[in-house]
């Protein structure tokens, strides 16, 4: 919450960070602001990078870090997307997904996300068959894909991946991180399809969006992109800093998780009660709703004069929608109320 104003539209983590974060700020050293990085006298890139190895397995020289996860996708798109090439993605995504071909030249191809009941899912057999058929410079694949929520399959990751080795494939895991069953081991994956570049990010399950951490696991194959992301004066140390402390506390957000989980299952069920709204299952920290088509300016403006901002789509395919960030306990209720009064108020008009 911001000057009174319940920001519940960019997916932000509305706990924010651990207290350990804050600690590290607060006794930050001289060094740490006016120095460059010297990690490379001992072999790596950077404190983060031989963390998260450590963490994960994966070889710390295929850990490429970015101004959070975006400056990655940027990075693969300008090592990979030439002019005239085309990159394949979901065809109800993130917008920024449908305008980063024109920063390269290049041509988005969509594949079919499609709604099924109070879910979304990837047409996996389509994805293949437009993948062969144009040949793509890149796949990009979303999971939990925002703004619709769905995940990928495991079993259907590795299928996707084993018809596509052929090519580069991107995927983005942002949001993964809030689906306790999402089990996808980065070290296994790119030793196994070292086509693939595996990107996640410290602004969405830890809260440090203001300090923009991005980090990705890459394949064998994907050379040209370690160098094209290389840093040789060293990376934001003060942002190491911090998020080594986030990866210092898994209790702290453990704990947010599950209240998160909770309160989405809550959103799930009390918005599907409500007539004409349809709310979709979400593996992120986000939920999709398709409301009556009437009321979206009404409770658009309802909503913004008691401070409560969501994100209110107005794309192709989801102009009758809302995309709602899970906030703190307090927030989400606040949220619900709100939404019910609207709801009563109007039907007595």
């Amino acid at each position: 919450m911001r000057n009174g104003i319940v920001f519940l539209d960019r997916n932000e983590n509305q706990y924010g960070p651990a207290p350990l974060c804050f600690k590290v700020l607060r006794n930050i050293s001289n060094d740490a602001l006016n120095s460059y990085s010297r990690d490379f006298t001992r072999g790596v890139k950077s404190i983060l990078t031989e963390r998260l190895a450590k963490d994960t397995g994966v070889a710390e020289k295929n850990i490429i870090l970015g101004y959070g996860s975006e400056d990655i996708l940027k990075q693969a798109v300008q090592c990979y997307l030439g002019s005239g090439s085309k990159i394949l993605i979901p065809s109800k995504s993130w917008w920024y997904y449908k305008k980063i071909a024109e920063e390269s030249g290049g041509a988005n191809v969509e594949y079919p996300v499609v709604e099924n009941g109070n879910e979304f899912s990837c047409d996996i057999v389509k994805l293949l068959e437009i993948y062969h058929e144009h040949k793509p410079g890149i796949l990009l694949i979303s999971s939990p894909n925002n703004p619709t929520g769905n995940r990928m399959e495991i079993e259907q990751l590795n299928f996707i991946l084993e018809n596509t080795r052929d090519g580069v494939v991107v995927l983005d895991e942002a949001y993964s991180q809030f689906d306790p069953d999402y089990k996808v081991n980065p070290a296994e994956f790119i030793e196994k399809f070292p086509h693939l570049i595996i990107i996640r990010t410290f602004s969405k399950y830890y809260g440090l969006a203001g300090l923009r951490i991005g980090y990705a696991f890459v394949g064998s194959k994907h050379e040209n992109l370690k160098l094209l992301g290389a840093r040789y004066l060293g990376f934001n140390r003060l942002s190491e800093k911090v998020a080594i402390a986030a990866l210092d506390s898994p209790e702290y957000y453990r704990r947010t998780q599950k209240l998160m989980v909770d309160d989405r299952e809550m959103f799930f069920r009390e918005f599907n009660k409500l007539p004409g709204f349809t709310a979709y299952r979400s593996y992120a920290n986000f939920i999709l709703i398709k409301i009556p088509a009437e009321i979206k300016e009404e409770l658009n403006q309802y909503l913004t004069e008691r401070n409560i901002i969501i994100k209110f789509m107005n794309e192709n395919g989801l102009n009758s929608h809302i995309r709602i960030t899970i906030g703190t306990r307090a927030q989400n209720l606040k949220l619900i109320k709100a939404v019910k009064s609207f709801i009563e108020e109007t039907s007595r008009s």
